[in-house]
């Protein structure tokens, strides 16, 4: 946990009557801008700003940015917990992963889990659908929206730290045998699309409400476009586990950051793409919501540097990034806001949008709302320092 978050625990909002946050920067809203809170702790109306009567109760924030809470789609383990590899007693595990991803801006998160057994997908599944059968998820706590299965459905030769052993052809009959009776909890899915070349797996999981993610492919820019017509929305974790960008081949990349309804998911760590390559992503979208960022961060998430099992293997973890012991990039333990301090402080994007990158972005992808009324006012002020060019964040 760093230094501005210990803090945070004291600033959970007990108060019940109505509040008034002023002078606000809010993403998509132009000029300052002022909040209003119900008693029930929900946003009644952002609006400019207006007079305010001196008994309301209010906060000037003189200028700061506000915002929701981070959604993070793509996220392994934390706390030393990989979600493959859940299994019954886990619950109170759980309980405290959301309590701590609360603690680093978190609102809500999709347990992601990579490539493993079937019986083990379907382990990791039941647990955590008994976990929101028996919790409430109140308080200050990062709530579970559903899973994210990123794979088995991934092409071998970009399967990065994916074992081998468990990938499966994307056929129809491997599709219900890995979802089990949990196709309801299931959010995200990302798969190889040249592997189902009829497209009977994709229509199906379309069909199913499931947001199919492209990744871990080789697919062509005509394989992409395919899938995207057949309801595909999203790739997972841009530019890596996938061709390069070509100017003769663009690839599954360059169909999906000119497409107007896809959103491409990016890890800003510095070390799975050079920040070079994520300024010209952010430059060449199509649209202004066509990005957004993922922590992809592993069980060692909130613990120190160090070696860690991770399924039958070890990882590394050094300053925040972990590979295998024959190099390969497995993923990170930074956590998601951490991304957008990165993306501000390299100077690749404004405020307002390394912000939107981490908060809006992720829940337009999955077809929620941004910050407008009747969310409930979990927000987080930012302040950015043109002094120091650091860029620093608290719930309020």
């Amino acid at each position: 946990m760093n230094k501005q978050q210990t803090t945070n625990n004291k600033q959970q909002t007990t108060n019940k009557q109505q509040k008034i946050i002023i002078n606000a920067r809010v993403p998509g809203y132009q000029g300052l801008q002022q909040i209003q809170i119900d008693e029930a702790g929900k946003i009644m109306e952002i609006t400019p700003i207006a007079p305010v009567k001196q008994d309301d109760c209010q906060l000037d924030v003189a200028g700061d940015w506000v915002s929701l809470g981070g959604v993070d789609l793509q996220i392994n383990g934390a706390l030393g917990l990989a979600f493959p590899d859940l299994s019954p007693p886990d619950g109170e595990r759980l309980h405290k992963i959301g309590q701590f991803l609360w603690n680093q801006g978190i609102d809500a998160f999709l347990p992601t889990l990579v490539t493993t057994s079937i019986e083990k997908i379907g382990q990791a599944l039941s647990v955590i659908a008994d976990f929101l059968a028996s919790s409430s998820q109140e308080g200050a706590i990062a709530k579970i929206w559903g899973v994210h299965l990123e794979g088995p459905f991934l092409h071998p030769q970009k399967r990065g730290a994916h074992p081998a052993e468990y990938l499966l052809p994307l056929t129809l009959e491997n599709v219900k045998r890995v979802l089990g009776n949990y196709g309801n909890l299931v959010k995200v899915m990302t798969l190889a699309p040249e592997l189902d070349p009829t497209g009977e797996a994709i229509a199906y999981l379309n069909s199913l409400g499931i947001t199919i993610s492209l990744g871990h492919s080789q697919a062509t820019a005509a394989q992409a476009e395919a899938a995207f017509a057949l309801g595909a929305s999203m790739v997972t974790h841009a530019f890596n586990a996938m061709p390069g960008l070509h100017h003769r081949q663009p690839g599954l990349l360059g169909a999906a950051i000119t497409h107007p309804n896809v959103r491409c998911g990016l890890i800003a760590d510095g070390k799975h793409i050079c920040p070079t390559m994520l300024q010209i992503l952010l430059r060449a979208s199509s649209h202004e919501e066509g990005l957004f960022l993922v922590s992809d961060a592993l069980a060692p998430l909130g613990l120190p540097d160090g070696i860690y099992p991770w399924d039958t293997r070890q990882i590394e973890v050094k300053q925040g990034t972990a590979q295998l012991p024959d190099g390969t990039l497995a993923g990170t333990t930074l956590p998601l806001l951490a991304g957008v301090q990165n993306l501000v402080e390299w100077g690749i994007c404004s405020v307002e949008s390394a912000i939107a990158l981490a908060t809006e972005s992720p829940r337009k992808a999955i077809s929620l709302p941004g910050i407008t009324p009747n969310q409930p006012a979990q927000l987080l002020r930012w302040h950015w320092d043109k002094a120091t060019s650091k860029l620093t964040w608290q719930r309020i």
